[in-house]
Protein backbone atom coordinates (compact mmCIF):
# COMPACT_ATOMS: atom_id res chain seq x y z
CA UNK A 1 0.00 0.00 0.00
CA UNK A 2 1.09 3.56 -0.47
CA UNK A 3 -0.25 5.75 1.94
CA UNK A 4 1.34 8.85 0.70
CA UNK A 5 2.92 10.03 -2.28
CA UNK A 6 5.97 12.90 -1.10
CA UNK A 7 4.97 16.06 -3.33
CA UNK A 8 8.10 17.89 -2.62
CA UNK A 9 10.61 18.48 -3.01
CA UNK A 10 10.29 16.46 -6.13
CA UNK A 11 13.41 15.17 -8.01
CA UNK A 12 13.43 12.82 -11.52
CA UNK A 13 14.46 9.42 -9.97
CA UNK A 14 11.32 9.56 -7.42
CA UNK A 15 8.69 10.51 -10.30
CA UNK A 16 10.20 7.80 -12.86
CA UNK A 17 10.19 5.53 -10.07
CA UNK A 18 6.39 5.85 -8.69
CA UNK A 19 5.72 6.07 -13.08
CA UNK A 20 6.91 2.77 -13.16
CA UNK A 21 5.12 1.82 -10.40
CA UNK A 22 1.53 2.71 -11.83
CA UNK A 23 2.39 1.51 -14.97
CA UNK A 24 3.17 -1.59 -13.62
CA UNK A 25 0.07 -1.97 -11.80
CA UNK A 26 1.94 -3.62 -8.80
CA UNK A 27 4.49 -3.10 -6.20
CA UNK A 28 6.97 -5.99 -4.93
CA UNK A 29 4.57 -8.14 -6.29
CA UNK A 30 1.66 -7.11 -4.40
CA UNK A 31 -1.45 -5.24 -6.54
CA UNK A 32 -1.75 -1.71 -6.44
CA UNK A 33 -4.10 0.05 -4.02
CA UNK A 34 -4.12 3.51 -3.45
CA UNK A 35 -5.91 4.94 -0.56
CA UNK A 36 -4.76 8.03 1.05
CA UNK A 37 -6.36 10.81 2.60
CA UNK A 38 -4.72 13.03 0.83
CA UNK A 39 -5.76 11.15 -2.48
CA UNK A 40 -9.13 11.42 -4.03
CA UNK A 41 -11.19 8.04 -3.93
CA UNK A 42 -11.83 6.22 -7.37
CA UNK A 43 -15.96 6.81 -7.15
CA UNK A 44 -15.22 10.08 -6.51
CA UNK A 45 -12.81 10.36 -9.49
CA UNK A 46 -14.80 8.51 -12.21
CA UNK A 47 -17.51 10.04 -11.17
CA UNK A 48 -16.31 13.48 -12.13
CA UNK A 49 -15.61 12.32 -15.57
CA UNK A 50 -18.00 13.91 -17.65
CA UNK A 51 -16.49 14.00 -21.34
CA UNK A 52 -12.89 13.42 -22.44
CA UNK A 53 -11.71 16.53 -21.68
CA UNK A 54 -12.30 16.15 -17.87
CA UNK A 55 -11.05 12.87 -18.10
CA UNK A 56 -8.64 11.50 -14.60
CA UNK A 57 -4.98 11.50 -15.40
CA UNK A 58 -3.20 8.78 -16.32
CA UNK A 59 -2.26 8.19 -12.63
CA UNK A 60 -5.84 6.92 -11.74
CA UNK A 61 -6.35 5.83 -14.74
CA UNK A 62 -3.95 2.93 -14.54
CA UNK A 63 -5.81 1.50 -11.00
CA UNK A 64 -8.99 1.92 -12.37
CA UNK A 65 -8.16 -0.32 -15.63
CA UNK A 66 -8.59 -3.77 -14.73
CA UNK A 67 -6.09 -4.91 -17.90
CA UNK A 68 -2.43 -4.19 -17.52
CA UNK A 69 -1.23 -1.64 -19.55
CA UNK A 70 0.21 -2.87 -22.76
CA UNK A 71 3.98 -2.97 -23.19
CA UNK A 72 4.73 -0.53 -26.19
CA UNK A 73 7.36 -1.52 -28.82
CA UNK A 74 10.73 -0.05 -29.32
CA UNK A 75 9.61 3.77 -31.36
CA UNK A 76 5.85 3.03 -31.44
CA UNK A 77 4.04 5.77 -29.08
CA UNK A 78 0.14 5.45 -27.48
CA UNK A 79 -2.34 7.75 -29.12
CA UNK A 80 -2.60 9.51 -25.76
CA UNK A 81 1.23 10.33 -25.31
CA UNK A 82 1.92 11.61 -28.39
CA UNK A 83 4.68 13.93 -28.37
CA UNK A 84 4.18 17.59 -27.78
CA UNK A 85 1.01 16.70 -26.42
CA UNK A 86 0.39 15.87 -22.71
CA UNK A 87 -2.62 15.98 -20.67
CA UNK A 88 -3.17 18.44 -17.15
CA UNK A 89 -1.12 15.56 -15.09
CA UNK A 90 1.65 15.40 -17.62
CA UNK A 91 2.13 19.24 -17.23
CA UNK A 92 2.47 18.99 -13.86
CA UNK A 93 4.74 16.04 -14.02
CA UNK A 94 7.24 17.98 -16.34
CA UNK A 95 6.87 21.35 -14.34
CA UNK A 96 7.94 19.17 -11.11
CA UNK A 97 11.17 18.23 -13.12
CA UNK A 98 11.96 21.54 -14.13
CA UNK A 99 11.93 22.90 -10.42
CA UNK A 100 13.05 21.87 -7.29
CA UNK A 101 9.67 22.77 -6.11
CA UNK A 102 6.90 23.25 -7.85
CA UNK A 103 4.24 24.25 -5.20
CA UNK A 104 6.42 27.50 -4.75
CA UNK A 105 7.89 28.40 -7.72
CA UNK A 106 4.52 27.90 -9.85
CA UNK A 107 1.57 27.02 -7.28
CA UNK A 108 -1.87 25.57 -7.26
CA UNK A 109 -3.12 27.18 -10.09
CA UNK A 110 -5.98 26.30 -12.35
CA UNK A 111 -4.28 24.68 -15.09
CA UNK A 112 -1.23 23.71 -13.92
CA UNK A 113 -2.86 20.79 -11.68
CA UNK A 114 -5.53 18.58 -12.53
CA UNK A 115 -9.22 20.17 -11.98
CA UNK A 116 -9.70 18.13 -9.27
CA UNK A 117 -7.62 19.65 -7.23
CA UNK A 118 -8.51 23.63 -8.06
CA UNK A 119 -12.53 22.98 -7.80
CA UNK A 120 -15.22 25.83 -6.42
CA UNK A 121 -14.45 25.20 -3.15
CA UNK A 122 -10.85 26.09 -3.60
CA UNK A 123 -11.21 28.21 -6.35
CA UNK A 124 -9.06 28.79 -9.38
CA UNK A 125 -6.17 30.21 -6.90
CA UNK A 126 -5.83 27.75 -4.11
CA UNK A 127 -2.04 28.47 -2.96
CA UNK A 128 -3.46 31.07 -1.04
CA UNK A 129 0.44 32.65 -0.82
CA UNK A 130 0.25 33.40 -4.30
CA UNK A 131 -0.38 36.91 -4.06
CA UNK A 132 1.77 37.67 -1.66
CA UNK A 133 4.53 35.53 -3.05
CA UNK A 134 4.22 37.78 -6.01
CA UNK A 135 3.94 41.39 -4.42
CA UNK A 136 7.21 42.80 -5.75
CA UNK A 137 6.37 46.40 -6.47
CA UNK A 138 6.61 49.14 -3.83
CA UNK A 139 2.64 50.77 -3.12
CA UNK A 140 4.35 54.41 -1.30
CA UNK A 141 1.91 53.77 1.28
CA UNK A 142 4.57 55.98 3.03
CA UNK A 143 4.06 59.51 0.89
CA UNK A 144 0.71 60.86 2.71
CA UNK A 145 0.06 64.72 2.53
CA UNK A 146 -0.48 67.13 -0.94
CA UNK A 147 2.69 67.43 -1.93
CA UNK A 148 3.55 69.32 -5.01
CA UNK A 149 4.90 68.51 -8.04
CA UNK A 150 6.50 70.28 -10.50
CA UNK A 151 4.77 70.82 -13.79
CA UNK A 152 8.10 70.51 -15.96
CA UNK A 153 9.20 67.36 -13.96
CA UNK A 154 5.91 65.99 -14.26
CA UNK A 155 5.57 66.45 -17.72
CA UNK A 156 8.99 65.11 -18.17
CA UNK A 157 8.77 61.67 -16.91
CA UNK A 158 4.53 60.93 -17.64
CA UNK A 159 5.74 61.91 -21.29
CA UNK A 160 8.46 59.21 -20.46
CA UNK A 161 6.56 56.55 -19.03
CA UNK A 162 3.47 57.25 -21.85
CA UNK A 163 6.19 56.85 -24.79
CA UNK A 164 7.57 53.53 -23.87
CA UNK A 165 4.21 51.91 -23.40
CA UNK A 166 2.93 53.36 -26.49
CA UNK A 167 6.44 52.06 -28.35
CA UNK A 168 5.16 49.23 -30.61
CA UNK A 169 2.27 51.47 -31.73
CA UNK A 170 4.48 54.49 -32.92
CA UNK A 171 6.51 53.39 -35.96
CA UNK A 172 10.07 54.06 -37.56
CA UNK A 173 10.75 55.61 -34.26
CA UNK A 174 13.21 54.20 -31.67
CA UNK A 175 12.68 55.40 -28.02
CA UNK A 176 15.01 54.73 -24.99
CA UNK A 177 14.28 52.55 -22.41
CA UNK A 178 16.11 54.28 -19.52
CA UNK A 179 15.14 58.02 -18.45
CA UNK A 180 18.45 59.41 -16.12
CA UNK A 181 17.48 61.90 -14.01
CA UNK A 182 20.36 64.23 -12.34
CA UNK A 183 21.45 67.08 -10.44
CA UNK A 184 22.17 68.86 -7.44
CA UNK A 185 22.19 66.61 -4.11
CA UNK A 186 18.95 66.84 -2.26
CA UNK A 187 16.74 68.38 -4.59
CA UNK A 188 13.50 65.98 -4.69
CA UNK A 189 14.53 63.92 -7.77
CA UNK A 190 14.12 60.52 -5.82
CA UNK A 191 10.54 62.26 -4.16
CA UNK A 192 9.09 64.01 -6.86
CA UNK A 193 9.64 60.73 -9.28
CA UNK A 194 7.66 58.58 -6.77
CA UNK A 195 4.75 61.54 -6.55
CA UNK A 196 4.63 61.43 -10.32
CA UNK A 197 4.27 57.66 -9.72
CA UNK A 198 1.48 57.82 -7.34
CA UNK A 199 -0.37 60.31 -9.38
CA UNK A 200 -0.30 58.07 -12.39
CA UNK A 201 -1.45 55.38 -10.45
CA UNK A 202 1.91 52.99 -11.00
CA UNK A 203 3.57 50.60 -8.32
CA UNK A 204 7.68 50.77 -9.09
CA UNK A 205 10.13 48.43 -8.61
CA UNK A 206 12.95 49.21 -6.58
CA UNK A 207 16.68 48.88 -6.96
CA UNK A 208 19.09 50.71 -4.38
CA UNK A 209 22.53 51.94 -5.25
CA UNK A 210 23.58 49.14 -2.54
CA UNK A 211 22.43 46.32 -4.51
CA UNK A 212 24.92 46.98 -7.51
CA UNK A 213 27.69 45.68 -5.99
CA UNK A 214 28.19 41.89 -4.62
CA UNK A 215 30.86 39.72 -2.91
CA UNK A 216 29.75 37.07 -6.26
CA UNK A 217 30.58 38.41 -9.76
CA UNK A 218 27.33 38.44 -11.89
CA UNK A 219 24.89 38.89 -8.67
CA UNK A 220 23.77 42.67 -9.47
CA UNK A 221 23.09 41.65 -13.22
CA UNK A 222 21.37 38.96 -12.53
CA UNK A 223 19.27 40.80 -10.16
CA UNK A 224 18.24 43.60 -12.62
CA UNK A 225 17.68 41.01 -15.32
CA UNK A 226 14.96 39.88 -12.22
CA UNK A 227 13.84 42.75 -11.39
CA UNK A 228 13.05 43.72 -14.64
CA UNK A 229 10.98 40.77 -15.29
CA UNK A 230 9.19 40.89 -12.09
CA UNK A 231 8.23 44.51 -13.37
CA UNK A 232 7.17 42.75 -16.97
CA UNK A 233 5.17 40.41 -15.21
CA UNK A 234 3.14 43.18 -13.72
CA UNK A 235 2.70 44.90 -16.58
CA UNK A 236 1.26 41.48 -18.71
CA UNK A 237 -0.75 41.06 -15.48
CA UNK A 238 -2.70 44.49 -16.57
CA UNK A 239 -0.61 47.39 -14.75
CA UNK A 240 1.83 50.25 -15.34
CA UNK A 241 4.95 49.59 -13.55
CA UNK A 242 8.36 51.30 -14.18
CA UNK A 243 11.57 49.86 -12.70
CA UNK A 244 13.56 52.67 -10.78
CA UNK A 245 17.56 52.59 -9.87
CA UNK A 246 18.46 55.60 -7.39
CA UNK A 247 21.58 56.72 -6.83
CA UNK A 248 22.75 54.86 -9.84
CA UNK A 249 26.32 57.07 -9.69
CA UNK A 250 27.44 56.13 -7.05
CA UNK A 251 26.87 52.65 -7.27
CA UNK A 252 29.06 51.62 -10.73
CA UNK A 253 30.39 55.47 -11.12
CA UNK A 254 34.01 56.47 -11.51
CA UNK A 255 35.08 58.63 -8.73
CA UNK A 256 38.23 58.90 -9.90
CA UNK A 257 41.65 57.45 -9.36
CA UNK A 258 40.96 56.21 -6.22
CA UNK A 259 38.07 53.88 -7.42
CA UNK A 260 38.06 50.10 -8.44
CA UNK A 261 36.13 49.36 -11.21
CA UNK A 262 35.12 45.60 -10.75
CA UNK A 263 33.51 43.09 -12.81
CA UNK A 264 30.18 43.44 -11.08
CA UNK A 265 29.70 46.87 -12.49
CA UNK A 266 31.16 46.25 -15.86
CA UNK A 267 27.77 43.65 -15.86
CA UNK A 268 25.82 45.90 -14.90
CA UNK A 269 26.40 47.99 -17.38
CA UNK A 270 26.65 45.45 -20.14
CA UNK A 271 22.85 44.41 -18.29
CA UNK A 272 21.73 47.81 -18.64
CA UNK A 273 22.97 48.13 -22.14
CA UNK A 274 21.21 45.13 -23.70
CA UNK A 275 17.96 45.75 -21.93
CA UNK A 276 18.23 49.18 -23.65
CA UNK A 277 18.56 47.68 -27.10
CA UNK A 278 16.11 44.57 -26.70
CA UNK A 279 13.73 45.83 -23.83
CA UNK A 280 11.46 42.65 -24.77
CA UNK A 281 13.84 40.30 -25.15
CA UNK A 282 15.42 40.02 -21.55
CA UNK A 283 16.91 35.84 -20.30
CA UNK A 284 17.58 34.66 -17.38
CA UNK A 285 19.16 31.50 -16.74
CA UNK A 286 17.10 29.36 -19.25
CA UNK A 287 16.23 31.18 -22.86
CA UNK A 288 12.32 31.47 -23.29
CA UNK A 289 11.39 32.57 -26.58
CA UNK A 290 7.91 34.28 -25.65
CA UNK A 291 10.22 37.07 -24.44
CA UNK A 292 8.96 39.92 -22.28
CA UNK A 293 6.68 43.19 -21.84
CA UNK A 294 8.52 46.59 -22.07
CA UNK A 295 9.42 48.25 -19.20
CA UNK A 296 10.50 52.04 -18.36
CA UNK A 297 13.37 51.95 -16.63
CA UNK A 298 14.37 55.54 -14.60
CA UNK A 299 17.45 55.86 -13.17
CA UNK A 300 18.59 59.16 -10.60
CA UNK A 301 21.71 60.36 -9.85
CA UNK A 302 24.33 63.43 -9.47
CA UNK A 303 26.34 63.44 -12.07
CA UNK A 304 25.62 60.58 -14.48
CA UNK A 305 29.31 61.62 -16.70
CA UNK A 306 30.77 59.04 -14.07
CA UNK A 307 29.13 56.35 -15.67
CA UNK A 308 30.35 54.18 -18.61
CA UNK A 309 30.03 56.61 -21.58
CA UNK A 310 28.15 53.91 -24.37
CA UNK A 311 25.78 52.93 -21.87
CA UNK A 312 24.45 57.07 -21.61
CA UNK A 313 24.66 57.69 -25.26
CA UNK A 314 21.35 58.87 -26.53
CA UNK A 315 19.64 56.13 -27.97
CA UNK A 316 19.80 53.84 -25.05
CA UNK A 317 19.46 56.70 -22.00
CA UNK A 318 17.61 59.73 -22.52
CA UNK A 319 19.25 62.51 -19.68
CA UNK A 320 17.32 65.19 -17.62
CA UNK A 321 19.04 67.55 -15.65
CA UNK A 322 16.29 68.56 -12.81
CA UNK A 323 17.16 72.08 -11.23
CA UNK A 324 14.06 73.49 -9.53
CA UNK A 325 13.36 77.04 -9.88
CA UNK A 326 12.63 79.34 -7.86
CA UNK A 327 9.01 79.36 -9.05
CA UNK A 328 9.61 75.41 -8.37
CA UNK A 329 10.91 75.81 -4.59
CA UNK A 330 7.89 78.28 -3.75
CA UNK A 331 5.52 75.55 -4.70
CA UNK A 332 7.09 72.36 -3.41
CA UNK A 333 7.80 74.14 -0.23
CA UNK A 334 4.15 75.79 0.40
CA UNK A 335 2.83 71.81 -0.47
CA UNK A 336 5.36 70.96 2.97
CA UNK A 337 3.85 73.61 5.18
CA UNK A 338 0.63 74.50 3.75
CA UNK A 339 -0.92 72.34 6.79
CA UNK A 340 0.88 74.30 9.26
CA UNK A 341 -0.92 77.59 8.85
CA UNK A 342 1.85 79.52 5.85
CA UNK A 343 0.83 81.34 3.63
CA UNK A 344 2.26 81.44 0.28
CA UNK A 345 4.08 84.80 1.06
CA UNK A 346 5.12 83.25 4.02
CA UNK A 347 7.16 80.03 2.15
CA UNK A 348 8.48 82.98 -0.43
CA UNK A 349 9.94 84.75 2.04
CA UNK A 350 11.74 81.59 3.96
CA UNK A 351 12.78 80.62 0.52
CA UNK A 352 14.28 83.71 -0.20
CA UNK A 353 16.54 83.71 2.84
CA UNK A 354 17.46 80.27 2.28
CA UNK A 355 17.84 80.70 -1.64
CA UNK A 356 21.38 78.60 -1.43
CA UNK A 357 19.83 75.45 0.45
CA UNK A 358 18.24 72.77 -1.65
CA UNK A 359 15.43 71.22 -1.14
CA UNK A 360 15.62 68.78 1.69
CA UNK A 361 17.02 71.49 4.06
CA UNK A 362 13.11 72.74 4.31
CA UNK A 363 12.39 68.96 4.95
CA UNK A 364 14.57 68.98 7.95
CA UNK A 365 13.38 72.43 8.88
CA UNK A 366 10.27 71.09 9.14
CA UNK A 367 10.89 67.87 11.19
CA UNK A 368 12.39 70.55 14.05
CA UNK A 369 9.00 71.75 14.32
CA UNK A 370 8.17 68.45 17.14
CA UNK A 371 11.74 68.82 19.69
CA UNK A 372 10.28 70.67 21.93
CA UNK A 373 7.67 68.79 22.56
CA UNK A 374 9.18 65.09 22.50
CA UNK A 375 11.60 67.18 24.92
CA UNK A 376 9.12 68.13 27.33
CA UNK A 377 7.96 64.25 26.92
CA UNK A 378 11.24 62.61 27.44
CA UNK A 379 11.45 65.02 30.84
CA UNK A 380 8.31 63.78 32.25
CA UNK A 381 8.51 59.98 31.70
CA UNK A 382 12.24 60.06 32.63
CA UNK A 383 15.31 58.97 30.93
CA UNK A 384 15.21 55.90 32.95
CA UNK A 385 11.74 54.94 31.82
CA UNK A 386 11.77 55.99 27.85
CA UNK A 387 12.96 52.78 26.52
CA UNK A 388 10.18 50.52 28.17
CA UNK A 389 7.48 53.32 26.95
CA UNK A 390 8.35 52.94 23.07
CA UNK A 391 9.65 49.31 22.86
CA UNK A 392 7.12 47.00 23.42
CA UNK A 393 4.81 48.64 25.54
CA UNK A 394 1.14 47.81 26.30
CA UNK A 395 0.53 51.47 26.81
CA UNK A 396 -0.36 53.45 23.37
CA UNK A 397 1.90 55.49 22.10
CA UNK A 398 2.27 59.24 23.00
CA UNK A 399 0.25 61.74 21.52
CA UNK A 400 1.72 65.49 20.39
CA UNK A 401 -0.32 68.51 20.05
CA UNK A 402 0.71 70.17 16.56
CA UNK A 403 2.67 73.34 17.92
CA UNK A 404 2.39 76.89 16.73
CA UNK A 405 4.21 77.19 12.74
CA UNK A 406 5.26 80.83 12.47
CA UNK A 407 7.65 82.40 10.13
CA UNK A 408 9.78 83.77 12.56
CA UNK A 409 10.14 80.19 14.48
CA UNK A 410 11.42 78.73 11.42
CA UNK A 411 13.96 81.25 10.08
CA UNK A 412 15.62 80.93 13.89
CA UNK A 413 15.47 76.78 13.18
CA UNK A 414 17.27 77.88 9.72
CA UNK A 415 19.59 79.56 10.51
CA UNK A 416 21.05 76.73 13.06
CA UNK A 417 21.10 74.22 10.19
CA UNK A 418 22.59 77.19 8.63
CA UNK A 419 25.53 76.97 11.22
CA UNK A 420 25.98 73.34 11.47
CA UNK A 421 26.49 73.63 7.88
CA UNK A 422 29.25 75.89 7.97
CA UNK A 423 30.93 74.24 10.70
CA UNK A 424 31.47 71.11 8.92
CA UNK A 425 32.55 72.74 5.84
CA UNK A 426 35.31 75.29 7.92
CA UNK A 427 36.45 72.31 10.91
CA UNK A 428 36.88 69.66 7.82
CA UNK A 429 39.12 67.93 10.56
CA UNK A 430 40.27 64.86 8.37
CA UNK A 431 43.07 67.36 7.11
CA UNK A 432 44.13 67.05 11.36
CA UNK A 433 43.82 63.18 10.79
CA UNK A 434 44.81 62.05 7.61
CA UNK A 435 47.36 64.74 7.14
CA UNK A 436 49.47 62.25 5.25
CA UNK A 437 46.70 61.76 2.57
CA UNK A 438 46.93 65.23 1.49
Amino acid sequence: NIDRIPSQPFCRELIMQVQFVVASGSFLGRPLVLQSPCLPSKASVLASVKDKKNRPCHFFQARASSEAPKALSEGETSKEGEKGKFDDWNNWDMTALETSNPNIAVGARKGKVPDIFTGNFLGTEADFVFEYRTKKTKALKNIVGDYHVARGFFDKVSLFIVKNYLADHLPAIKIPVILGIWGGKGEGKSFQTELTFKAMGIEPVIISAGELESKDAGAPAKLIRQRYLEASNVVKAGKMCVLMINDMDAGIGRFGVHTQYTVNQQMVCGTLMNIADNPTNVQMSEYSQAGCNRVPIIVTGNDLSILYAPLIRDGRMEKYYWAPTYGDRVEMCYGMFKDDGLSVEDVASLVSTFKDQSMDFYGALRSKIYDESIRAYVDEIGVGKIAKSLCNSKTPPPQFVKPDVTLDFLMRIGKKLEEEQGMVQKTRLHHEYFEYAF
